[in-house]
């Protein structure tokens, strides 16, 4: 049986995995400013980047390949350090896919909604904290 949680205690994946809050993305038939194409995926995405609460809207192409579940479901999405560790022992919705250069990304189904988590790979270049 699965402990429940209480009312000021985070969810598992932040308190126990230590994933973090990423974003929100929700689907939308609407066009919304400044939108970004994603031509390998076929969907278009908008907001994360200026929405102070990482707010993604999603709209996608009539025949984008994606899943039903995540064209009609908002999902939230969380960032992890390892995207494999992370997905082990679970049940992926799709493959795991790259939306940019230095992202890779995991979905799966919590009860029925969508889930998102994505890793980052660190740039060879990129400069460690103990380094500054």
């Amino acid at each position: 049986m699965q402990q429940k949680r209480k009312d000021h205690e985070p969810p598992s994946a932040i308190a126990k995995n230590g994933w973090r809050y990423h974003h929100l993305g929700i689907p939308t038939s609407t066009p919304h400013p400044n939108e970004r194409y994603i031509p390998h995926l076929q969907f278009h995405v908008s907001g994360f980047d200026t929405s102070p609460y990482g707010v993604e809207w999603m709209r996608f192409d009539p025949d984008c390949p994606i899943s039903e579940l995540i064209k009609t479901v908002p999902h939230i999405a969380f960032e992890v350090d390892d995207l494999d560790a992370a997905i082990a022992g679970l049940t992926l919705l799709g493959e795991i896919s790259s939306p940019s250069d230095g992202v890779r990304t995991a979905m799966i189904i919590d009860d029925g909604a969508p889930v998102e988590l994505i890793e980052f790979r660190k740039s060879k270049n990129s400069i460690s904290s103990n380094e500054l």
